[in-house]
């Protein structure tokens, strides 16, 4: 089974960066959906960004194009997501998942998803003041 940790949560002012890190452990798929996903309180689970390990294709929600970038260190089994830029209604929890094993979706919406992913970590919190 994967296990996920995230870190590199914090509080930080409107504007500000973070730097993401989500560590995988018992990965052994050459090609696997990963994603971020974020949850306000009151709110549903939403799909952030995704990044699947076969061919390095990324996708981002419209709400963070520009301001996100998602990427990963296969040797460290690391996957990171940089936010500049954050607004305060980003206040939230935010998870890595990884999908289930096999899963491909042919659009960007379909792999922001959440019934995709089987795998989730506890999560980091991320707080923007105004």
């Amino acid at each position: 089974q994967v296990q996920l940790v995230e870190s590199g949560g914090g509080s930080v002012q409107a504007g500000g960066s973070l730097r993401l890190s989500c560590v995988a452990s018992r990965y052994t798929y050459s090609r696997i959906l990963m994603g971020w996903f974020r949850q306000a309180p009151g709110n549903e689970p939403e799909g952030v960004a995704t990044f699947f390990s076969g061919d390095g294709r990324t996708c981002y929600a419209n709400s963070v194009k520009g301001r996100f970038t998602i990427s990963q260190d296969n040797a460290k089994n690391t996957l990171y997501l940089q936010i500049d830029s954050l607004k305060p209604e980003e206040t939230a929890m935010y998870y890595c998942a990884a999908a289930t094993p096999g899963a491909w979706p042919s659009t960007c919406l379909a792999r922001l998803g959440t019934s995709l992913f089987r795998y989730w970590g506890q999560g980091t919190q991320v707080t923007v003041s105004s």
